[in-house]
C-alpha cells in the first residue's frame, strides 16, 4: 500500500509591482518652490519630508523647509551647500540637478496640486505596508496574540493615517464659519422644538440646553443610587424611537428627527440593559421581570413592547475594561456601516486608557479618557453622552446636592466637557434618615417624604454655551423611568 504522502504548497507569490510614485510630480513640486518660495506655505501644512519617494527630494525638501522658516531664501545656491558635493545624481552633481530642478519648473499655480499628488502616492504606500504587515502577523502570530488585537492594531495604524497630514483641513475663511453659524440657526427654526441639537424627549431639559448639540461632551453625573444611568437610557431610547431618516439629493439620509444611537455599555450586560428599557416603556417593573413575578398580562405587554422596539436603531456594545481607542474605532465602524447621530458611554471610570504610562496614574488615564471622548465628538459630529461617579465627598456634608468639586478626577472631566449634569434625588437621602416613629421629627419628615416622593432634578452645573441651573423631573423608581414633571398624567401613584 502506497504511503500517503502530505505536501504543503506554498501560496503563489504574487508579480513584483512597482510601489505608487511620481518622480516628476517631486521634481516639478520642489522646482516651483524654487521659483516662488511663498509656494512652500501651500503644502507646508500636509506634506512632510518622508512623502517623497525619492530619499533626495525629501532631503531637498527638509532643507528648503528650515531655510524659509527661517526667513532665508531657498534657491539652488543656498541648498547646494548643505548636500555632498560628491553626489552623483544620473550623471549630474548636486549643484546641476539643483539647477535643472528650477529651470525646468513651469508654474508655481500647480505647486498644490503636485503637492496633494505627492502625498496621496506617499498615503498609498504606506497602505501597503500596512497590508504586508498584516498579512505577516497573521501568519506569523504568537500563539497568545488574539485576532481582535490584530484588528485593533491596524485600525489603529489606519487612523494615523487618516488623521496625519489630512490637506483637508487647516484654515476656514470667517464667512464659511458663518454660513454653517445659520445652517445651525435655520435647523433649530424649522424644527419642531425649535432645538438646534438632539431632542432627549424630555422637553424641560430641552428647553435648557436646546438639545444635544453634535461635537459636545455632556457629562452625566452622580452618586449610586440617584439614576444616572436610568437618565442615560431614557434619552438614548427617546432618540432612537424618534429616528426618521429623509433621503437627501445625494442618496445619503439625514434624520428629520431622532438618530441612530450607540449605546457602550461597560457596566451593564446587553440583556440587562436591555430589561431597563423594556420595563421603562411596557412599565412592568424589572425587578419583577427578573424574579418571573409578572402576570400573564404583564407578559403579553413585555411581547408587544419587544415587537414595536425591535427594529430600533440602538447597538449596545457591553466589553468591559474597553480603552478609548477601541471605542473610538467602533464608534468610526458604526459610523461607517450604519451611521451613528448619539454616543453614550456608561461610564468613564471602567474605560482605559491608550498609553501604559497613563494607566500608572488615575488623574492621567482620565484625563486621557475625556479628552479622547471630545475629540471622537468633533471628528464624528456627534454627541458623547458619559455617565460619571461622583466622590464620597457628597455623602460627609449636610447639603447632598452634587457640585462640580465633587467629580471624580474633577479637573480633566471638567475642563474637558461641555455640558455637565447632576442628577439628584432628594428622596434617597430622606429614606435612610427616617426619625423614630411617633416622635414630632418623624411627622416632619414624613410630610417631606411626601413632597420628595417620585421627585428628582437634573442639575446643569456647567454649560458652555448656555444658562446653568435646574431641571425639575419625576422619576418613577420601579420602572427607572425619568419625565417631565409637568406630565401629571404620568406620575405614579401615590399611596397615603
Amino acid at each position: 500500500m502506497a504511503e500517503a504522502v502530505l505536501k504543503l504548497t506554498a501560496l503563489d507569490a504574487p508579480p513584483y509591482r512597482e510601489l505608487p510614485q511620481n518622480i516628476e510630480a517631486e521634481q516639478a513640486l520642489l522646482g516651483a518652490i524654487f521659483i516662488n518660495n511663498d509656494a512652500f506655505y501651500r503644502v507646508a501644512d500636509f506634506l512632510k519630508p518622508n512623502h517623497f519617494f525619492e530619499p533626495l527630494h525629501g532631503r531637498i525638501f527638509e532643507l528648503m523647509s528650515e531655510l524659509i522658516r527661517s526667513n532665508r531664501i531657498a534657491s539652488p545656491i543656498t541648498l547646494k551647500t548643505f548636500l555632498p558635493a560628491t553626489l552623483d545624481i544620473v550623471g549630474l552633481s548636486v549643484a546641476q540637478y539643483l539647477a535643472r530642478l528650477a529651470a525646468e519648473a513651469t508654474t508655481v499655480i500647480n505647486a498644490p496640486d503636485y503637492g496633494r499628488t505627492v502625498y496621496d502616492l506617499a498615503v498609498r504606500r504606506e497602505l501597503i505596508k500596512i497590508a504586508e504587515d498584516m498579512l505577516g502577523s497573521a501568519f506569523d502570530a504568537a500563539v497568545d496574540c488574539a485576532p481582535q488585537d490584530q484588528i485593533q492594531h491596524a485600525e489603529q495604524l489606519l487612523y494615523d493615517i487618516a488623521e496625519t497630514g489630512r490637506y483637508g483641513g487647516g484654515f476656514e475663511t470667517f464667512e464659511t464659519a458663518l454660513d454653517s453659524a445659520i445652517d445651525r440657526a435655520a435647523q433649530a427654526y424649522q424644527s419642531d422644538g425649535r432645538l438646534s441639537g438632539l431632542a432627549t424627549g424630555l422637553k424641560d431639559l430641552d428647553a435648557k440646553m436646546g438639545g444635544l448639540q453634535p461635537t459636545h461632551l455632556i457629562i452625566i453625573a452622580r452618586r449610586p443610587g440617584m439614576g444616572k444611568t436610568s437618565l442615560a437610557t431614557n434619552i438614548a431610547f427617546n432618540v432612537a424611537s424618534a429616528y426618521d431618516p429623509i433621503q437627501q439629493v445625494d442618496s445619503s439620509l439625514r434624520p428629520a428627527a431622532g438618530g441612530i444611537v450607540a449605546f457602550f455599555s461597560l457596566e451593564m450586560s446587553s440583556e440587562q440593559l436591555a430589561t431597563r428599557v423594556l420595563s421603562e416603556q411596557a412599565e412592568v417593573p424589572s425587578s419583577n421581570i427578573r424574579r418571573g413575578e409578572i402576570a400573564e398580562t404583564d407578559f403579553s405587554r413585555l411581547l408587544d413592547h419587544r415587537q414595536r422596539m425591535r427594529r430600533l436603531p440602538l447597538f449596545i456594545d457591553q466589553t468591559g475594561a474597553l480603552s478609548i481607542a477601541q471605542l473610538a474605532a467602533r464608534a468610526r465602524r458604526l459610523k461607517r456601516q450604519r451611521g451613528l447621530h448619539l454616543i453614550v458611554v456608561d461610564y468613564i471610570q471602567l474605560m482605559q486608557g491608550r498609553s501604559q504610562r497613563a494607566t500608572q496614574n488615575r488623574v492621567q488615564e482620565t484625563t486621557e479618557i475625556t479628552t479622547g471622548l471630545k475629540a471622537l465628538a468633533k471628528e464624528l459630529n456627534v454627541p458623547v453622552v458619559a455617565l460619571s461617579q461622583l466622590s464620597r465627598g457628597v455623602e460627609n456634608r449636610d447639603e447632598k446636592r452634587p457640585q462640580l468639586s465633587d467629580l471624580r478626577e474633577s479637573g480633566s472631566i471638567e475642563q474637558d466637557a461641555d455640558v455637565v449634569l447632576f442628577v439628584y434625588r432628594e428622596e434617597y437621602y430622606l429614606k435612610n434618615k427616617e426619625p423614630r416613629p411617633g416622635t414630632d421629627d418623624h411627622l416632619t419628615w414624613e410630610s417631606e417624604m411626601r413632597d420628595a416622593r417620585g421627585k428628582a432634578e437634573v442639575i446643569i452645573a456647567k454649560q458652555r454655551h448656555g444658562p446653568t441651573g435646574t431641571v425639575a423631573m419625576t422619576f418613577q423608581g420601579e420602572f427607572t423611568r425619568f419625565f417631565d414633571l409637568a406630565n401629571q398624567s404620568q406620575l405614579p401613584e401615590r399611596t397615603e
